[in-house]
This record gives structure tokens, sequence and C-alpha cells, in this order.
């Protein structure tokens, strides 16, 4: 079938991606959905700074690719070996889906799925295929996603069925911000009632950090950015204090919380976030960090204090989630009005707009915005 998505032919654009035409909006063929595959009609798609990061080169992807990973849709078709969704289902999209059977999934660590990574890495769903061509050619899937389009075919794997009554607007924020953000919070961190938490970065990852740290009982949430605006809008989401992100901001956190959190979130994607993240944790304090800086990217660490001191430095990402389990929780916890994911949500834009809503994602006048197809 014909179908109309947004498709980057090259990478490494560092800015000004309206102007540059980054992402180009065209007809793209989608082939049927193969065994183990499904094919959605895709409703609403966040626009994500790991979208951005494989336009301007910090997340290096083959192209052409068709980009979008934070996404919703309703099942059109399914094909063979596909028995547990059907046309109309309402589902949600997973970027780190697990195969079942390799070691990492075997643990219950789905996000670290070596088969997965293979394919992903490569521009292929889980199943080892491409569906997507332009003019016979193959066009790559992003993360097995792919979701600035019309349609799009996933891996079975990669879909998790909505049970609950939501939008797709705000069910899409659900399949990649919420996950990572409060992902980290809830099962990383493990965030504990009354806890002193600090969260870097407050785009829709970070923000949602925000929520599954109030959601989680911490008694003191302090957000951290340079943007006065996006502070404002933690306070508005459960943040109790925000501190401006400058060279003062680890000392600033230390005699605010007299001597350190007990938890710091680095969801900035920078080695000077994660540093000053670090720096701020109490003696026996954790470090999270789900960023994603550029692969080249080293962060010095004071040994002694690690040991010393017992601090924990921690790597997330996806939240350290199981989706066909976190998902439903949250939810019911945005049922009961815990998880506002909706709060953050600054634009609501066409697919045409697509580069315009990477300006605004890159010059931080937005946090998260939504593609709209319907």
């Amino acid at each position: 079938m014909k179908i109309t998505a947004a498709v980057l032919e090259r990478g490494g654009i560092a800015r000004d991606f309206d102007k540059a035409g980054a992402l180009t909006v065209r007809e793209v063929t989608l082939d049927d959905p193969g065994r183990g595959e499904v094919l959605i009609r895709v409703a609403a798609a966040g626009v994500c700074h790991s979208d951005l990061s494989v336009i301007n080169g910090t997340r290096p992807r083959p192209v052409p690719m068709v980009l979008g990973h934070e996404a919703s849709g309703f099942v059109e078709a399914v094909g063979p070996g596909v028995e547990d969704l059907a046309p109309g289902d309402h589902v949600v999209c997973i970027f780190a889906p697990g195969c079942g059977s390799c070691t990492p999934c075997a643990e219950g660590r789905p996000a670290l799925c070596t088969r997965a990574a293979r394919h992903h890495g490569a521009g292929e769903l889980m199943t080892g295929h491409r569906r997507l061509s332009i003019d016979g050619q193959p066009v790559n899937h992003h993360v097995g996603v792919s979701a600035f389009a019309t349609h799009a075919v996933l891996a079975r794997q990669s879909l998790v069925k909505v049970e609950a009554d939501l939008p797709p607007h705000v069910s899409a924020l659900f399949s990649c911000a919420m996950l990572t953000g409060a992902g980290a919070a809830f099962n990383t961190a493990r965030v504990r009632p009354g806890s002193k938490v600090a969260v870097f970065g407050l785009g829709g990852v970070g923000l949602s950090a925000i929520l599954g740290a109030a959601a989680a009982g911490a008694g003191q949430i302090i957000a951290v950015d340079p943007f006065e605006t996006k502070m404002e809008t933690a306070l508005a989401m459960g943040a109790t204090h925000t501190v401006r992100a400058d060279e003062h901001t680890a000392e600033a956190i230390r005699e605010l919380t007299g001597g350190g959190v007990d938890v710091a979130l680095e969801l900035a994607g920078s080695v000077r976030a994660l540093e000053t993240a670090y720096d701020c944790t109490c003696r026996g304090g954790t470090t999270v960090t789900a960023g994603l800086p550029h692969p080249d990217a080293r962060m010095p660490l004071n040994a002694l204090k690690l040991v010393a001191e017992e601090r924990t430095l921690k790597g997330s990402y996806i939240g350290s989630c199981v989706p066909q389990r976190d998902l439903p929780r949250m939810f019911a916890l945005h049922a009961q009005g815990r998880l506002p994911v909706e709060k953050m949500l600054t634009h609501r834009l066409r697919l045409e707009q697509i580069n315009l809503a990477m300006d605004q994602l890159d010059d931080g006048t937005a946090i998260r915005q939504v593609i709209e197809f319907d």
C-alpha cells in the first residue's frame, strides 16, 4: 500500500531543520504484514529528542529511514501467527521490545534484548524484515516503529494493547516519555516515600520522571533546567522546588536538601548534567541516567567517593520497564490522576509540520509535541 511518511535521507543536520528540510514528507510503499507482524493506522506520534538525535548524528542510524518511535494507533490487519490482536484494537508502540528467549529477556529485562538491538541497529523489524521502500529500494525502520507515517508495520512484540479509556494523543506519550521517565523513578531508582529527588532536564522524559517521583511518594522533588518556563511546568506537575542549571547547581541542591538528594535522575543527555547530578547526591545516594549523549562522550568519576560514600551510578533504558507489565499499571495511575502526562503536551501538529516540531524541540520552546493523523 502507499502511505505518507517523513523520511530522513541524510544525517548530520545540526540545526535549522525546517529551513534544511531535514525530513521529507513523501509517498512510501508499505508491504503487508508478514508472519508475526501487525499493520496499524498511526493516530498520534510524539516528537522525542531521540528522533532529533538521529537527525543531528548524535545517534547514528542507517538512512534512508522513516523516523518516529513514540506512538499510538489502531490495528488494521495482522499477519500469520498473531492471534491476540484484532482490527480496531487500540495499541501503543514499544521501541525496545523483548524477544522473550535471550538471556536479558529471561532475566526480566526486555529493554536489553539482544535480538531487538541487533535488528533495530540494522534498521529492521524484530522479524528481520524491512516493510518500507521507495521506488523499489528499501527504507529503514526506526527502532522497529517508524511512526512518522500514516501507517506502520511492526513486529507483534513492539505493540501493547491499550485497555484503558485514553485518547490516542495521550496514550502515545506513555509509549516512550512515561515508560522512560516514570520507569526510571519506579524501577531503576526505586524512589521511596519521603525521599529527596532531583530531576535534571525537563523535556518530556524529565517531566515524566517528576510525575513518577511524585506518584512514588517522594517528599522533596527538585526540578533542574536552564529554561524558566519548563521549571514552572515542573512545579505544576509535582515538583516542590526548582534550581536553575548553572555552575552553582550542585551547591544549591546540597544546601536546599541539607546534604544532597537520595536520588538524582539525569534525563538531559548531557555529560555535564550527569556530573552535576552525581555531585548533588548525599552519602549513599543513587544517580540514574536515562539521557542519551553522543557515543564518544566520556565522564570523569571520583572513584574514591564512589567507594567511601557508597554512591551508586546506574543507567536506565526505557525505564528498566517490562512494558506489558508496567503500562497497565501506569494507565491505572493516570486514571487516578497521579500521572497526568497530558500536562506536558505543548503542541499538537500535522505531519507536514514535522521539521518545525524539530526546531521547536531543539530551541526549547516545546516540551512534548504530538503529530496527529486523525
